[in-house]
């Protein structure tokens, strides 16, 4: 069985048509991330709708630069109070890949930390977006003694890539794998015991087309086959025990 860690349901254009795909590819679990209040609540029942959906609850960085202390602090309420039906917190982090100041940077690592806590306080896995901020996302992630973490499509240097590894998190490969070298990279300083494999449909399709779908995921397992010399089944197994060790809702 294939596991998708990270994916967009809601903006796909038929998502019945897309988790029946999957099904098809023996991808038994799909983990679907909201952004922002509207698409938890999606997200949400998704996760009620289709069995193997997971709903994966949060504000994503830019969202948190759009709404008050106060909107964040509903949000987390809101969590809380559905946390049995939460596989995950995410997908929640830093992007400063954009001109933006340094009030929205604290804006956002504030928005982060109160994140970061609830996860814990849930004991739930945190999922981290990190564009340009990889470094500050770790140490944040580190001074609040998070332990489940998963770096969604982490794009940092090696350097930070062992210190991931140090820490016994996970990295998630997205199907882009399939032409980045980057994400080559990772699988070859990663032990397979670190990585989960994820989609981010309706982006980061394999062939670098739109959109992307969950049923794709097994292109991820396919490159760390084939670069650690395992079998896909062997791989299958490595990636379903990973994902045990994060404690979901939903048995893989």
């Amino acid at each position: 069985m294939y596991i998708d860690v990270h994916c967009h349901l809601d903006l796909l254009e038929n998502v019945e048509l897309a988790v029946s795909e999957a099904r098809k590819k023996n991808v038994k679990l799909i983990l679907t991330a909201g952004i922002d209040s509207k698409t938890n609540r999606k997200s949400l029942e998704l996760a009620e709708k289709f069995e193997e959906v997971e709903a994966v609850l949060g504000i994503y960085p830019d969202e948190c630069l759009k709404i008050s202390g106060k909107g964040i602090e509903t949000e987390i309420e809101f969590i809380r109070k559905n946390a049995e039906a939460v596989a995950a917190i995410g997908e929640v982090g830093l992007d400063f890949s954009s001109d933006i100041t340094e009030r929205e940077k604290k804006k956002q690592l504030n928005g982060f930390k109160k994140f970061i806590k609830l996860a814990v306080e849930l004991n739930k896995p945190v999922v981290v977006h990190s564009r340009k901020a990889e470094k500050e996302c770790i140490e944040t992630l580190e001074a609040l003694g998070a332990k489940k973490v998963v770096m969604h499509y982490f794009s940092g240097k090696m350097k930070l890539v062992e210190k991931i590894i140090k820490n016994g998190w996970f990295l998630s490969v997205p199907t882009a794998v399939k032409n980045s070298e980057h994400f080559q990279n990772v699988i070859r300083l990663a032990d397979v015991k670190n990585l989960l494999c994820e989609t981010d449909s309706p982006y980061s399709h394999p062939e670098k087309k739109f959109p992307n779908f969950p049923e794709n995921v097994v292109e991820s397992y396919k490159m760390i086959a084939k670069i650690k010399g395992l079998s896909l089944k062997e791989v299958e197994k490595i990636i379903e025990e990973n994902l045990r060790k994060l404690s979901l809702n939903k048995e893989t």
